[in-house]
């Protein structure tokens, strides 16, 4: 029994790794570029229209909003889903694998996942639906039935079933387990790990059980704060290194284009990069979609703008943060090596031996970006279990998820996690499907749009 079930998990793992490589990276990055080009370079062209809509009060219409929470709110939760234990680990590993040169491929895959992101936010607004209850919801399935027409909600159905999987927080509930224990020197051991599981639901809870405006009020508080203080400590690691910041930024801008090593090394590099930001910026996921279908936004292209930041400070500025001291301990540090295996270990070490108490400071930036990340993908484990269950039985998932950031305390996550990425390659494969039949929707709203606000141009 035993050997079947090693079996079954071998062959589980061996599908997630092939289909969560090149097949999704085509599917993000290739259905990305597409958007990008279709698009007129909305990302590039429009960036300084997101940055005014973002400050500006949320507009009005004159009649009744729909949605719970404000664009703003929007943009924060959905970072704080996206900005996790990837920004710091998975970067961590990304440089290990491919040197310095992945990190300007980082930034390429930002500017084409805020396209995507575009896209998302606008097909949000633009088709939204009403649960059970009456309440006004937004995300890829209502996309689809509302978008594509009824005909198509079993691949909206299909989409929910990866949700309810996929937006498991298996992987930030576990590393965090183990990073504590790692940073505090605690045994680790069943109690341990449970107690460590335990204290993390608890804190999960109290902001979960309070619904969406009390995510969006808790991402609207701790994502600025987290993002600024984390953009401190690597200016602190800059300011006392700062003879070594030259030889960092030369690094990644050489690797990034050196073919020394061959036209196949350089193909690498460049795919490891931008999967790595494809992958941390989720854009073309669908989860964006589900809180920005949430926003008090009647203009879909206004919400699109908005959305397209995310990956912007997500895969743009935080991944970059991450990959300073790394680079930098690794080329001016004696005795340091990067591990490929082991993502946060490097980032703890290098953040250690260039900053004092760099590994306990880097563990309480871990905390928030780890717990925002729980708070978020509640939200999206609950819109995904409304949709196939109704309103009056949605709020049981959330003491499902409770449960399961215990558990995943407490196991090792290699079959979980290979089918949770499963999951959310499935919630890419409904999604981009979507964004790209929709897509001639949208680029009508953008000609609306821009004609109607050319006073900000």
């Amino acid at each position: 029994m035993n050997e079947i079930f090693n079996s079954i998990s071998d062959a589980i793992i061996s599908t997630s790794d092939f289909v969560c490589g090149v097949p999704e990276f085509l599917l993000l990055i290739g259905g990305g570029l597409f958007l990008f080009v279709y698009s007129g370079a909305v990302s590039i062209r429009r960036f300084p229209w997101a940055l005014r809509e973002l400050r500006k009060k949320q507009a009005s219409d004159g009649g009744k909003q729909e949605g719970q929470i404000s664009s703003f709110q929007a943009l924060m939760s959905a970072i704080a889903a996206t900005v996790g234990m990837g920004n710091i680990a998975g970067v961590a590993i990304a440089v290990a694998i491919g040197g310095p040169g992945v990190v300007f491929w980082m930034w390429v895959s930002a500017m084409v996942g805020m396209t995507t992101k575009f896209f998302e936010g606008s097909l949000a607004i633009m088709y939204r639906g009403k649960d059970t209850a009456g309440e006004v919801q937004g995300g890829t399935m209502y996309m689809i039935t509302e978008g594509l027409g009824k005909q198509w909600r079993p691949l909206a159905i299909a989409f929910t079933i990866f949700g309810m999987v996929g937006t498991l927080c298996f992987m930030q509930a576990n590393q965090l387990t183990e990073s504590i224990i790692t940073v505090s020197g605690m045994e680790s051991t069943f109690t341990t790990k449970f107690t460590i599981g335990v204290v993390m639901a608890l804190v999960v809870s109290f902001v979960i059980l309070g619904g969406i405006k009390r995510i969006a009020k808790a991402a609207a508080r701790i994502v600025p704060i987290m993002v600024v203080l984390y953009f401190l400590m690597v200016l602190a690691v800059v300011v006392l290194h700062y003879q070594h910041v030259p030889a960092v930024f030369a690094s990644i801008f050489k690797g990034a284009f050196s073919l020394e090593a061959g036209f196949g090394a350089f193909v690498f590099v460049a795919l490891t990069g931008a999967k790595r930001a494809a992958f941390v910026n989720e854009a073309g996921v669908g989860t964006a979609s589900m809180m920005h279908g949430a926003s008090k936004n009647n203009q879909p292209v206004r919400e699109g703008l908005i959305a397209m930041l995310g990956p912007l400070i997500d895969s743009g500025i935080v991944c970059t943060l991450t990959s300073i001291p790394i680079i930098m301990a690794s080329q001016s540090v004696d005795g340091f090596a990067l591990a490929k295996d082991a993502g946060l270990a490097n980032a703890l070490g290098a953040f250690n031996s260039l900053l004092p108490y760099g590994q306990y400071l880097l563990m309480a930036i871990v905390f928030f970006f780890a717990f925002s990340t729980m708070f978020s993908y509640s939200y999206y484990g609950l819109k995904c279990t409304n949709y196939l269950f109704g309103a009056n039985n949605a709020k049981y998932y959330n003491y499902y998820y409770l449960v399961m950031i215990v558990v995943a305390a407490v196991i090792k996550l290699n079959l979980l996690v290979g089918i949770m990425d499963l999951a959310f390659a499935g919630m890419a494969v409904c999604t981009m499907f979507t964004l790209i039949r929709l897509a001639p929707k949208v680029k009508a709203q953008m000609r609306i749009y821009f004609a109607s606000h050319q006073t900000h141009d």
